[in-house]
């Protein structure tokens, strides 16, 4: 952000200011538009990133919801590469149980879903799609990483047992591969979330503004290798390619509405957020949407 100020030679508030206007934007557009999703296989998993500094770090004084460790839970459609769904927050039950609450709301019919094997997702599956569901759990077994490597490098994985939970799920579709990949993609994409550097959220706040951009962008623009267009595209949320002057557009249009960061009349938004009410810090929990606070006049910050 200090990098974008410096070449655009402006204030850092005014590009904080436009993250934060982005970002509600985007959460916004994406909350609308991902509904009755035909999605039939969907991977999901969590990404590690921290606000402040890490939980290790973080002085006894200053320990609060928004400081120290923060996951986002990210779902992913197998067939179209879609993300239609993703949560900020903790990595508990509380947030397992609202990130999937989320994400029964924008599937049109039964799934097979695959996470890892993170004791929250057997209950927090159940609760959230009931019997619509086809969920397994992919565990993955790990060595000793070198002792070189252990600072930055994860145990090497020695091998994978596939357990099916509940439903009827296919054992050849048990795989949270594209999800991984997705994560992968997440942290080349994201500044604050590339390991190990300098780069970290210094507010939750904006940490979710700045996820949010990049799944308006992932989504609509950016065009799959594999899928020769993008996943919205495959999907068929839209049309046609986007560009980057879409998102523009549709920033400025959620700029001119009267009622920007209202919370729009959606049953299963209503009922997300009445879960979110319960589970989510106050520090992360958001009024309109599961992705974006409402819009604030009051929004510029210093902050990153």
């Amino acid at each position: 952000m200090r990098a974008t100020s410096r070449i655009a030679d402006v204030s850092i508030n005014t590009v904080t200011k436009l993250l934060v206007d982005a970002g509600r934007a985007c959460s916004a557009y994406q909350d609308r538009v991902f509904r009755d999703l035909p999605c039939q296989r969907v991977q999901v998993d969590e990404i590690w990133a921290f606000v402040g500094m890490k939980a290790a770090n973080v002085p006894e004084g200053k320990k609060a919801p928004g400081v120290g460790d923060i996951w986002t839970w990210v779902a992913i459609c197998a067939d179209t590469r879609l993300v239609p769904s993703w949560w900020i927050g903790g990595r508990d039950a509380e947030n397992a149980r609202a990130f999937l609450s989320d994400l029964s709301g924008r599937v049109a019919g039964r799934i097979q879903l695959t996470s890892d094997g993170h004791s929250s997702y057997p209950d927090a599956v159940r609760d959230t799609f009931l019997d619509q569901v086809d969920h397994a759990q992919l565990v993955k077994q790990y060595g000793e990483a070198p002792e070189s490597e252990r600072r930055y490098s994860p145990p090497v994985c020695t091998g994978a047992k596939k357990h099916p939970v509940s439903g009827n799920p296919d054992r050849k579709h048990i795989s949270t591969s594209f999800v991984e990949r997705q994560n992968l993609t997440m942290r080349m994409n994201i500044r604050r979330f590339t390991r190990p550097t300098n780069a970290f959220s210094r507010k939750a706040e904006n940490h979710c503004h700045a996820v949010a951009l990049h799944f308006m962008y992932y989504n609509f623009v950016r065009i799959h290798k594999t899928l020769r267009c993008t996943p919205a595209m495959a999907a068929g949320v839209t049309d046609r390619l986007w560009d980057v002057g879409d998102m523009v557009d549709v920033i400025e249009a959620w700029e001119r509405e009267p009622d920007a960061g209202e919370a729009t009349e959606n049953a299963d938004l209503e009922r997300l957020l009445d879960d979110a009410d319960r589970m989510v810090p106050k520090r992360l929990h958001y009024r309109n949407t599961p992705f974006g606070p409402q819009k604030n006049s009051n929004s510029g910050t210093t902050d990153s």
